[in-house]
C-alpha cells in the first residue's frame, strides 16, 4: 500500500484523495496501483486465503480488544475499497472483477461451513465476521446502486451486531470461565436476561428480515444477481448457512438443560452490563 501510494505521488505531485481521484492513469499503472493496494485491504477484510489471523486475534485478546477489532479494523479494507481503489482504478476494478468474486464466494460459503464446526464461542463469531465482509465486497464490486448502496449499512451494523455478540460472550466468560460451546446449556433457567440480549443479536447476525444487517445484505444479493446470478446464489447460500450456525450457536447455549457439573448458578446481566448494550441496540435501529 505503502508503494501504490508513493507512485500515485510521483504521478500526481500530492496525496490529495480528491486529486488524485481526477488522474487518470494508464491501464498498465493501473493494474500495478491496483494489486498493490489490494495486498493491505484484502488482509484488513479479512479475504481468503489471509483471513487466518482473524479468528486466532479474537480468541487471544480481551473482550474489549475483540469489541474494537470487530467495530474498526476489520471496517478499513472495506472502506478502502469503497474510498480508493474502485473509483481511482476503474478499469483495473473491471478485470479483476472475477477474481474478487470468486475470492469472496468461496470466503462466505468455506468461513460458513467452518464456522458450523467449531467449539469456541469467540471463534464462532469471528468466522462469522469473515463471511458477512465478504458479502459486502461482493455488492462493492457489483458496481451499482443496489450493490454499494447495500454494502454500506452492513460495515455499520455488522460493527455493532459482532461487537454486541462479543460482549455476550464477555459477559458469559466472566461468570463461568470458559468460551468452549459444549460446557454451556439451559441458560435461560438462570439467567433470563442476557438470553433476551443474545437473542437479539443473534436475529441481526443471521440478518433476519427487520434487523438492522438485513436492509444492506438483501440489496446486496439484487445488486448481484445483476452481475453474476451464480456469485448470488452461493452468497445467498452462505446467508441461509449463516442462519442455521447462528441458530445452532443460540440453542446449545441458551436452551436445553443446564450442566450442573460444568455450569454453577450466577447472577444474571446487572445495571452496568446491560446498560452497555443499550447503545447497540439503538445503533442498530439508527443504521436502519
Amino acid at each position: 500500500m505503502l508503494l501504490a501510494i508513493l507512485l500515485i505521488l510521483l504521478q500526481t505531485g500530492t496525496t490529495d484523495l480528491q486529486i488524485s481521484l481526477t488522474t487518470e492513469f494508464s491501464e498498465r499503472r493501473q493494474i500495478f496501483l491496483w494489486i498493490a493496494s489490494f495486498a493491505s485491504f484484502a488482509v484488513k477484510v479479512p479475504m481468503v486465503p489471509v483471513h487466518i489471523w482473524l479468528p486466532e486475534a479474537h480468541v487471544e485478546a480481551p473482550t474489549a480488544g475483540s469489541v474494537i477489532l470487530a467495530g474498526i479494523p476489520s471496517k478499513l479494507g472495506t472502506h478502502g475499497f469503497l474510498r480508493f481503489s474502485i473509483p481511482m482504478f476503474p478499469e483495473a476494478t473491471l478485470c479483476f472483477t472475477p477474481f474478487i468474486y470468486t475470492l469472496s464466494a468461496i470466503a462466505i460459503i468455506y468461513t460458513s461451513l467452518t464456522t458450523s464446526r467449531q467449539i469456541d464461542l469467540k471463534k464462532i463469531i469471528a468466522y462469522s465476521s469473515v463471511a458477512h465482509m465478504n458479502l459486502v465486497t461482493i455488492g462493492m464490486f457489483s458496481r451499482n446502486i443496489q450493490g454499494i448502496g447495500g454494502s454500506i449499512p452492513p460495515m455499520l451494523s455488522h460493527g455493532l451486531v459482532s461487537s454486541a455478540l462479543f460482549l455476550c460472550v464477555g459477559v458469559l466468560y466472566d461468570r463461568h470461565k470458559t468460551r468452549l460451546v459444549r460446557y454451556y446449556g439451559g441458560l435461560v433457567s438462570t439467567m433470563p436476561n442476557l438470553p433476551t440480549i443474545f437473542f437479539s443479536f443473534t436475529l441481526a447476525n443471521m440478518s433476519s428480515p427487520g434487523t438492522s444487517s438485513f436492509i444492506g445484505e438483501f440489496p446486496i444479493l439484487v445488486g448481484a444477481f445483476q452481475r453474476n446470478s451464480l456469485v448470488a446464489t452461493l452468497a445467498a447460500l452462505g446467508m441461509i448457512l449463516g442462519a442455521a450456525y447462528s441458530l445452532w450457536l443460540y440453542n446449545r447455549v441458551v436452551s436445553g438443560n443446564l450442566k450442573p457439573d460444568f455450569l454453577h448458578k450466577f447472577s444474571d446481566s446487572n445495571g452496568r452490563e446491560v446498560s452497555i448494550f443499550i447503545p447497540f441496540l439503538f445503533g442498530g435501529a439508527t443504521v436502519r
